[in-house]
C-alpha cells in the first residue's frame, strides 16, 4: 500500500458516521413581542434571522423544517428553548415560518430533521 491510501484510510476512520433523525409534530413560530428579547442561548431574537427554538436540541444544530400541508422547508439553527404546547415540537423565527407558508397558519404540521454524529 502507498503512503497516500494508508493516509486516506485513516482519514475515513476517523470520520465518524452521521445519522439523520427525523421527528413529527406541530410547528409554531414566535410572537412579535419577542423582537430583541435575548433567548435561552443569550442570542438576541430577531424575526429575519432563521433561528428556532427546540425543548432538548443542542444550541447550534441545523434543524430542517418541512410543512407537511405543503412540503415546503427552510433550514434554521436552534438557539433557543420551547416551545411548550402540547404536540409542538419547533417554534420558528418569522422569517422562517414565511418562508414555509407557516405564518398566515399560526401552527402547522411538520416534520423536523437534524444530524446526529
Amino acid at each position: 500500500m502507498g503512503l497516500l491510501t494508508v493516509v486516506l484510510l485513516n482519514i475515513l476512520t476517523l470520520t465518524a458516521p452521521v445519522d439523520s433523525i427525523s421527528k413529527t409534530g406541530k410547528a409554531t413560530y414566535y410572537a412579535k413581542k419577542f423582537e430583541g428579547r435575548k433567548t435561552t442561548s443569550g442570542a438576541v431574537y430577531r424575526a429575519n434571522k432563521f433561528t428556532a427554538a427546540h425543548k432538548t436540541l443542542p444550541f447550534g444544530t441545523e434543524v430542517t423544517v418541512t410543512n407537511l400541508n405543503n412540503n415546503k422547508s427552510v433550514t434554521v439553527v436552534i438557539n433557543d428553548r420551547g416551545p411548550f404546547g402540547k404536540g409542538l415540537i419547533i417554534d420558528l423565527s418569522v422569517i422562517a415560518a414565511k418562508e414555509i407558508g407557516l405564518y398566515s397558519k399560526g401552527i402547522v404540521p411538520c416534520k423536523i430533521t437534524y444530524e446526529v454524529p
